[in-house]
């Protein structure tokens, strides 16, 4: 089943929501309505209990070429395309649910930044990452915070500062990068891995993932990690009881997301 726009086009794949960028024609630049769509699909994702894990991925052989600049120019779009989840309808606060990229092409600018939003990346051999907007006198904000975080500091700074691009390969010696898969396969690898997240209890993931963003502002403790809404969810539910039986039985828990 998918539900889609001209912009972005989500479909639903049992339990796993893949979301795909549909401009080709720019490289799955983001403008105004990409982004407002963009968050729609987020919202989705974390809307309905079914749907467990995400898949970001573009259409036409590219992830996201960033921010469209030209529509920026043209039709006067502000630079800061702000939504109550940040810029891009993602980059502020990504879905509260496990979202994988799968990376074709070229992921730079606001591409790039929007692979460091999500949780893990799949890409392409040949795929290409950068942060090139020092060359138009503009700033990778989540880039620039997250990139240090993910890889070794100069190395970051190398790439923020003479606006380059490296391919897939050099990210995954770093661990920017999670899985290299031959090209036109980042999608398949991907969903493989989305797959293997399924096994596991939907609310422990979601807690989960908190707690590591959480962890990222420096000001994390385990008696603050434990008040978290979504902790808090996890202990004492069915799902919590399910696992516990489902091991003493020797048998593959059912989850209910509850």
């Amino acid at each position: 089943m998918s539900e889609s726009c001209e912009l972005v086009i989500s479909e639903r794949r049992e339990n796993i929501l893949t979301i795909t960028i549909n401009r080709p024609e720019v490289r799955n630049a983001i403008d105004t309505k990409t982004a407002e769509a963009l968050q729609a699909a987020m919202d989705l994702l974390d809307d309905e209990d079914e749907l467990i894990v995400g898949v970001l991925t573009g259409a036409g052989g590219n992830f996201c070429s960033g921010m469209d600049l030209k529509a920026a120019v043209t039709e006067g779009m502000p630079f800061q395309l702000q939504h109550s989840r940040g810029d891009f309808g993602i980059l502020g606060r990504p879905p509260r649910k496990p979202l994988i990229a799968a990376v074709e092409g070229y992921a730079v600018a606001g591409g790039f930044e929007t692979c460091l939003a999500c949780d893990m990346i799949v890409a392409a051999r040949d795929a290409k990452f950068g942060l090139p907007e020092v060359r138009h006198n503009l700033l990778a904000t989540y880039g620039l915070v997250r990139l240090p975080t993910r890889m070794p500091y100069h190395l970051a700074m190398e790439l923020a500062l003479t606006g380059g691009f490296k391919e897939a390969p050099y990210f995954e010696r770093f661990g920017v990068v999670n899985h290299l898969a031959e090209p036109g396969r980042a999608l398949d690898e991907a969903l493989k891995l989305a797959e293997s997240l399924l096994d596991n209890g939907p609310l422990a993931l979601v807690a989960s993932k908190e707690i590591m963003f959480q962890a990222f502002d420096g000001q994390a403790t385990e008696d603050r990690l434990k008040e978290l809404p979504v902790v808090k969810k996890l202990f004492g539910s069915e799902d919590e009881r399910e696992g516990l039986t489902a091991f003493a039985e020797k048998r593959k828990p059912v989850w209910k997301g509850r």
